[in-house]
């Protein structure tokens, strides 16, 4: 078991990528922590992962939200050892259309939400842990009406390294999965039909040079090797996991 009693903490831990890699995680030994803000997917999540899985109700916009998970998560087993940053959200808008709202909802999740879970979690990490980010395929290319998702990604992809560089003194690693197109109901959330989904999963899955769309267990299976001491000397990097997407 690659985690055997390692502590880990998933925020968007209930569906999609976050939910494949609390089971993942749970398999291969460790004790889960999912963050989420729905509570009827916590419950399911909690459920279904079943054992001792830790389920946290959380809206990280929101410092104390934070604050509090952390704090229920120290309270049951006394320690962190591994963060996977996951939780993002996203709304779909011609550039002409963005409004300042839809940024700010967007930064307060995808970035500040994350930084702030890593800052307040990095008190509790030894030497030896592992912090794990989500970005995406967005940060390489240019996709029309993504803009202020695609913005924070890239955010994103530049803390890991700030953050890699700073917590590296510590033997704390920190790295990021970027996934392409993935089969998750997130693309559902991007405020487009249903019809606007699946015309825009058919163009994307033209162009990944292996023709199909990715599964929310493979990204997974990415994270956990970022996540577990298989990737003991990789600190600072990306892990795409894109079909080919960005790199062919």
């Amino acid at each position: 078991m690659k985690l055997k009693d390692k502590v880990v903490l998933i925020t968007g831990g209930t569906s999609g990528i976050g939910f494949e890699a609390a089971r993942l995680f749970r398999d291969e030994g460790a004790h889960v922590v999912v963050i989420g803000t729905n509570p009827a997917r916590l419950t399911s999540a909690a459920s279904e992962l079943g054992g001792d899985v830790l389920a946290i109700r959380a809206d990280l916009r929101h410092p104390a939200d934070i604050d509090a998970a952390i704090k229920e998560t120290i309270a049951k087993f006394g320690r962190i050892d591994i963060v996977y940053a996951n939780a993002g959200a996203a709304t779909a808008a011609p550039f002409d259309e963005v409004t300042s709202e839809q940024i700010d909802e967007q930064f307060a999740l995808n970035f500040k939400g994350l930084f702030f879970t890593v800052q307040k979690a990095a008190p509790y990490l030894s030497a030896g842990s592992s912090i794990v980010v989500t970005t995406s395929f967005l940060n390489e290319v240019g996709a029309p009406g993504l803009s202020i998702l695609s913005a924070t990604k890239a955010a994103v992809r530049s803390l890991v390294r700030s953050l890699g560089a700073e917590l590296a003194p510590r033997g704390i690693r920190v790295n990021a999965v970027s996934p392409g197109p993935i089969a998750t109901p997130f693309h559902g959330k991007l405020g487009l039909s249903a019809e606007q989904v699946e015309e825009a999963a058919s163009g994307l899955q033209a162009s990944v040079p292996l023709k199909r769309l990715g599964q929310a267990s493979e990204v997974a299976k990415a994270a956990l090797f970022l996540a577990s001491d298989d990737a003991s000397y990789v600190t600072g990097a990306e892990l795409v996991v894109d079909g080919g997407l960005t790199q062919i």
